[in-house]
């Protein structure tokens, strides 16, 4: 079970490196991140919107959490995307802002976390049916969501000729 330190890490990981992908993005011109690149959501911009898609409908999932946590209330106010490849927007600055809204309201939470919360387990319904299982491992698989689909879009840039830069999550951890 990870503890609310690791959550953190992965919280500060995760804002960091989507402002840098978003940073390598704006290096493309605005027809650039809409060329369908035979990625899982063809473009870079489909990908960047998946990605923005998932992480809501985890965060409105996690609403229904028995801590009710402060950090979630703004989700109230997004609405649930209809599907994976939901596009929020084809305008890379306008996702931008987006993302940056999504990525304080992960970072919040992060923060409000104690490692009871991460024990507790969580119910949820998805495409499949009812489920419920611990919130800590919910938020593993969370971030790792992010991080695979990030790492095709750090592929999709790197396809563009633009370099992204450092991914290792090895490089946030803390020195002992």
């Amino acid at each position: 079970m990870p503890n609310r330190e690791a959550i953190a890490l992965l919280a500060s990981y995760n804002a960091d490196m989507n402002g840098r992908l978003y940073a390598a993005a704006a290096r493309l011109p605005q027809e650039a991140l809409r060329i369908d690149r035979g990625a899982f959501f063809g473009s870079l911009i489909g990908t960047l919107n998946h990605i923005v898609a998932g992480d809501t409908i985890w965060l409105r999932r996690f609403m229904g959490h028995p801590a009710d946590f402060a950090a979630l209330k703004p989700m109230a106010a997004i609405a649930m995307p209809g599907a994976l490849a939901w596009r929020y927007s084809d305008d890379l600055s306008l996702l931008y802002t987006h993302r940056v809204r999504i990525d304080g309201i992960i970072t919040a939470l992060a923060a409000e976390l104690t490692d009871a919360d991460l024990a507790q387990p969580l119910a949820y319904r998805n495409a499949r049916g009812d489920n419920r299982k611990h919130f800590g491992h919910l938020l593993l698989h969370f971030f790792n969501h992010q991080t695979h689909h990030r790492g095709q879009a750090s592929t999709l840039l790197s396809q563009a000729g633009v370099d992204i830069g450092v991914t290792d999550l090895l490089e946030w951890i803390p020195d002992a």
